[in-house]
């Protein structure tokens, strides 16, 4: 009986220990992965992004985009309009369901 019961407990234990200790090293690499350095390579991937983002932002558009590029866009909308009738292809459509 007293041995049932100490293997019980035992295994009890074990359970908890073993919950906390998953928990603690989630959350520990957790907050390794944000203090570690980021590789070079990503680090200046990540400021380009970043970079041409704000780029963008500030030009309302594609970043260093000629008049040709322009003037593709346009006859590229206007074939497709041609091609699936009328309404603006810059917009994502929206689905009325019944």
């Amino acid at each position: 009986m007293i041995l049932r019961q100490i293997l019980r407990l035992s295994s009890l234990f074990r359970s908890a220990v073993s919950i906390h200790l998953r928990r603690n090293i989630g959350l520990s690499a957790i907050v390794f992965n944000k203090t570690k350095e980021l590789d070079p390579v990503q680090k200046l991937f990540l400021d380009k992004i970043r970079e041409y983002n704000t780029k963008s932002k500030q030009a309302g558009g594609p970043v260093d985009a000629g008049p040709e590029f322009q003037k593709d866009m346009n006859e590229s909308l206007a074939r497709l309009q041609r091609a699936y009738g009328e309404g603006d292809l810059t917009k994502f459509p929206e689905f009325k369901f019944e």
